[in-house]
């Protein structure tokens, strides 16, 4: 099966997640924030990293890493 290995290094480092917010408020909600914390520990309990959450509306676009949300967990 040369198939799996191959995917799973492939998928070791998932780049981000986006969405939109339909107000056009980028800034991050408290669910936004719970719910990039529990997609980051899933993923890092089977070794792919998260890069980035972006939240995107019409007033911009707002990266959690960037706000040091992804970087400041432990």
């Amino acid at each position: 099966m040369l198939i799996f290995p191959f995917l799973f290094n492939l998928l070791r480092r998932l780049d981000g997640v986006a969405h939109n917010h339909p107000t056009g408020d980028p800034s991050p909600s408290r669910d936004d924030i719970a719910l990039t914390r529990e997609v980051r520990n899933a993923l890092k309990a089977v070794g792919v990293s998260l890069h980035d959450h972006i939240i995107i509306g019409r007033k911009g676009h707002c990266s959690l890493r960037s706000m040091n949300v992804i970087d400041g967990w432990k």
